[in-house]
């Protein structure tokens, strides 16, 4: 008898998976639905990437499935997976497997085919993974992935050291599942991520970097930090010196590390939990470089000079490694960069703030404005308490800005009403460096309020 869960399941199972369990059953195999989408299913959120798994060979589910008329493309089938293409959308399906030890703790040195699905579910990561559904037989569920579920728990399937020595990135996969599902890492499974995290070393980069960028888009960056430091300094060592770094300045209550955690929540919380990427990957490590640029006065005072400029060099460095879009790495070190970068609530000091991202991140400021000063209230509220006044100075800030940008705000020379034509013909220079030069004092003028940007003020200027 069904359950009310698995008859909820039933119903929300999109045709275009059904169509593929039902062939693949008519031709008499045996096919489940497994993965995502079950996991996001019982918790009640909308999914539309399917996994499936069979016991028929990748041949034969090939030939099967484009008799029933989708489109089949033979994507994995070193390991059993083809992917159907049903009604446009995607069903990846995937032959029964165990696999044989990880000698490179990345690959499984062999994949055999087996016809228990139950066998293909002990291969799998955490319980909560290892979950299969058919329409008519309902949830199976052999390591109690419902019930860890429900409870908010990750656990490794199996024993745990085991499962995370076969690939190491299940270790920073752990951190961004309890990330996403607002879960606990259950003791024993906690205990191997932390022997296992040096293990990271042996990972391509770029597999590190998605989970990491996984992590941040939960918005739970903070909760990352607090109770899983260990894997995210072994994923990052240049965030290893934060821990327990005494910042020995009045206006810090905090080590750069739980500083550094506070930054993160503070930009979930000032965004709604809408924080772009690039404000998030900024909140992680507008700090890094504070370690390396320590310095004490003659009272044991610390200062940090120059942490700003070599923390956007170690952004720019990291997420390079980590392969981020450039996009996002340039926007991310240029809110690194300017994070101390002192403003205050008046037009010129907005439009300089605009130029000064400008240089950072070309084509960006517009949107970069306001992640600043997002960045800079997330700061502010993260020090010593005598500083978290400065938050409520910024909302001042953010309406100038908004109403500099809402009346035309110039911080770009190509902005302004006049060209370089204008200027070599007005001044009667060459084309060359120094008509740049007149525009860049131009600009000058116009952003510190000396000059409206009009037309015929500026070509007076120019006549001057």
């Amino acid at each position: 008898m069904r359950t009310d869960v698995e008859a909820r399941l039933a119903r929300e199972l999109p045709g275009y998976a059904r169509t593929v369990l039902d062939a693949l059953e008519a031709a008499g195999f045996e096919a489940w639905v497994v993965g995502g989408w079950v996991r996001d299913a019982l918790l009640g959120r909308p999914g539309h990437d399917v996994d499936v798994t069979t016991s028929a060979p990748w041949r034969e589910t090939a030939r099967v499935l484009r008799a029933a008329g989708a489109a089949v493309h033979e994507t994995g089938t070193a390991h059993g997976t083809v992917t159907a293409v049903v009604g446009g959308m995607p069903v990846e399906v995937t032959t029964y497997r165990v696999e044989g030890r990880y000698s490179d703790r990345r690959h499984p040195d062999e994949v055999r085919f087996v016809t228990d699905v139950r066998e293909d579910l002990a291969r799998r990561d955490f319980t909560v993974n290892a979950l299969a559904f058919h329409p008519a037989r309902g949830l199976l569920d052999p390591f109690g992935g419902e019930r860890d579920l429900a409870s908010r728990v990750i656990r490794a399937v199996g024993e745990p050291r085991r499962r995370l020595e076969e690939d190491a990135l299940r270790v920073l996969r752990a951190v961004r599942f309890a990330c996403r599902l607002g879960a606990r890492i259950e003791p024993a499974t906690q205990a191997a991520l932390e022997v296992c995290a040096p293990l990271l070393a042996d990972i391509a980069a770029e597999r590190i970097g998605q989970e990491l960028d996984g992590i941040l888009a939960t918005g739970r960056a903070a909760w990352a930090l607090r109770h899983e430091f260990a894997v995210l300094a072994a994923a990052v060592p240049e965030l290893a010196p934060m821990a327990g770094f005494d910042q020995r300045s009045p206006y810090h209550a905090y080590d750069v590390l739980e500083h550094t955690a506070r930054v993160c929540a503070g930009v979930e919380a000032f965004t709604g939990g809408g924080a772009p990427a690039a404000l998030r990957w900024a909140a992680l490590l507008h700090d890094v470089s504070k370690p390396a640029c320590y310095s004490e006065d003659v009272s044991g005072r610390g200062h940090f000079f120059g942490h700003p400029e070599e923390g956007a060099r170690v952004a720019r460095r990291v997420m390079g490694r980590l392969a981020i879009p450039g996009e996002v790495t340039r926007a991310a070190s240029a809110l690194v960069l300017l994070h101390d970068f002192v403003i205050g609530p008046t037009a010129p000091s907005m439009r300089r703030m605009l130029a000064e991202l400008e240089a950072a991140a070309p084509g960006q400021a517009r949107q970069l404005s306001f992640s600043l000063l997002d960045l800079k209230r997330a700061d502010a509220v993260a020090k010593a308490p005598g500083c978290r006044d400065y938050a409520t100075e910024l909302d001042q800030m953010a309406a100038v800005l908004r109403r500099e940008l809402a009346a035309g705000a110039v911080w770009r020379a190509r902005d302004l009403a006049v060209g370089g034509a204008d200027v070599i013909r007005e001044r009667g220079v060459e084309p060359g460096p120094g008509v740049g030069m007149v525009l860049a004092q131009l600009l000058t003028a116009v952003m510190a309020g000396e000059l409206p940007n009009e037309r015929e003020e500026l070509l007076a200027w120019l006549r001057w």
